[in-house]
């Protein structure tokens, strides 16, 4: 009883399995609808390859083991290939290597006809020039950070060693001409324009020297510097107490004066402002660069500002300002955010739901109204959608990656393939290509010419003049050729060209 019981399972599934087989058989065949035997734009062999391939059968692009293996072009003539997510290898139109990645952005290296690069994290760094190359152009250094830089030029001047925190000098870097430090913090210098400010020990004792300039703080107590005919400030109990006089050789200087928290002002030749129990209340008149009177009420709350600029802020409520062509409104922050701006004739709007649950950005050409909208949308961590509004159209289910990385190609092409459970491209006008489970189950649609693979178990194309189903790569199949309206079965027949 026991072995009839398995034995009607065991039929019963493998009369499911067989009208599954055959469901998935009558699908491909309703997709080669009547459409001469061209050969096909893909090899389906999941999961071991998947490859894309043009008209003449050469291959544009191809992964493998499901997403993990892959090679595809990209921007600006580069082909990429690697092992997702831990590898990727880039190379130019002329087949050299011109950057790698390690579990990205962990470990990146690059390359280009000068010099090369590689990163650790952006914590240690390292650049030298290749052989041969014009060396004042292309500086080589090592960083540890924060606890060694170098840099070694052709020039005395601008090569470098420094040990943080024991002893170093480091010249041309983090804003500075020359930062220089002896048991940092007992003392730490910089330089600036020929402005040298000495701390002994950072940051409570300061002294300053240089272009005129002379100063002494003892921090955070008081402190001044002075430049005769230029500026003059000083501070008390910082940065309670202060008061600053800047454009000392223009008719009007720029004067500025606080008493925190009771009052603070700014005082030049085209603006005015005060501040009563700061930063709470306060006003702003402004009449160059540009027109503007403001009033602030509990800022950053509440603020009202009109002129060339315009802000009316009821936090979190509502805002909305525009500044410099830039139009932007949010509600109930930070629920809710939309900005417009113009760039290049490109008028661009972006809508934001907390941030990047929902992300949208619609771009218009400002002198032609009239053309289709390129537009890219993220419903976090559902779905992402691209559209250029010239027929190209682009969707991916899931996509959690896209939204935090808009302008990172290597998180697109190293991490955003391995979440695409299904994927939707419209190359052009009726080319449309789908597929499901990282190509497991793929369409193709073209003007003249339907696709369809289900792995390697079942192929079909079908053209105007004749079709092709096949199963199991070969092992039997169907074919309708121009000769004849029928279908044909054949057996053991893998060509793998119709």
């Amino acid at each position: 009883m026991e072995r009839e019981l398995q034995f009607s399972v065991s039929s019963c599934q493998s009369n499911l399995l067989l009208r599954l087989a055959f469901a998935c058989l009558g699908f491909a065949a309703a997709l080669a609808a009547p459409a001469r035997a061209q050969a096909e734009r893909e090899h389906n062999l999941w999961p071991v390859r998947v490859s894309q391939l043009d008209a003449s059968g050469a291959t544009l692009s191809w992964q493998g083991a499901g997403p993990l293996i892959f090679r595809q072009p990209m921007e600006d003539g580069v082909t990429g290939d690697g092992f997702r997510p831990f590898y990727l290898r880039k190379r130019d139109g002329s087949g050299a290597l011109t950057e790698t990645s390690f579990l990205y952005p962990v470990f990146v290296y690059r390359a280009d006809g000068e010099s090369y690069r590689w990163s650790v994290v952006q914590l240690i760094n390292f650049t030298h020039p290749k052989e041969g190359a014009p060396t004042e152009r292309n500086d080589a250094g090592f960083d540890v950070w924060p606890f060694y830089f170098s840099r070694r030029t052709d020039s005395p001047e601008t090569t470098y060693h420094a040990l943080f925190p024991v002893f170093g000098t480091m010249k041309q870097r983090l804003f500075n001409d020359r930062i220089s430090w002896v048991l940092f913090p007992a003392y730490f210098r910089t330089e600036r324009r020929g402005v040298v400010s000495s701390f002994y020990p950072w940051p409570f004792l300061r002294t300053i020297h240089g272009d005129g300039n002379s100063g002494f703080a003892l921090w955070p107590l008081f402190g001044w510097r002075s430049k005769p005919g230029s500026d003059r400030s000083e501070y008390y109990l910082w940065p309670l107490i202060y008061n600053s006089v800047t454009h000392l050789d223009e008719p009007v200087p720029k004067h500025s004066f606080g008493v925190l928290p009771f009052y603070a002002s700014e005082h030049s030749a085209d603006a005015v402002g005060e501040t009563y129990v700061w930063p709470f209340f306060g006003y702003e008149h402004r009449t160059a660069p540009y027109h503007y009177d403001e009033t602030r009420y509990f800022w950053p709350l509440f603020l009202q500002g009109r002129g060339d600029r315009y802000y009316n802020r009821w936090a979190p409520f509502y805002t909305h300002s525009i500044v410099n062509g830039v139009d932007k409104t949010w509600v109930i922050w930070p629920l809710f955010r939309q900005q417009t701006w113009a760039e290049e004739n490109i008028v661009q709007t972006r809508t934001q739901f907390f941030f990047f649950l929902y992300w949208s950005l619609v771009q218009r050409r400002a002198n032609h109204p009239e053309v289709a909208p390129a537009s890219k949308t993220h419903v976090w961590p559902f779905v992402s959608i691209w559209d250029n509004g010239a027929g190209r159209r682009q969707l991916q289910v899931l996509s959690p990656i896209e939204v935090f990385f808009p302008h990172n190609d290597n998180m697109r092409v190293l991490w955003s393939p391995l979440f695409a459970l299904y994927r939707y491209d419209r190359s052009a006008p009726g080319t449309v290509r789908q597929s499901v489970l990282f190509d497991l189950v793929t369409w193709r649609r073209e003007p003249e010419r339907h696709e369809f693979h289900l792995g390697p178990i079942v192929r079909v194309v079908s053209t105007a003049a004749s079709g092709r189903i096949t199963l199991f790569g070969g092992l039997l199949g169907f074919n309708r050729s121009a000769a004849g309206s029928r279908w044909r079965p054949f057996w053991f027949d893998f060509s793998a060209r119709d």
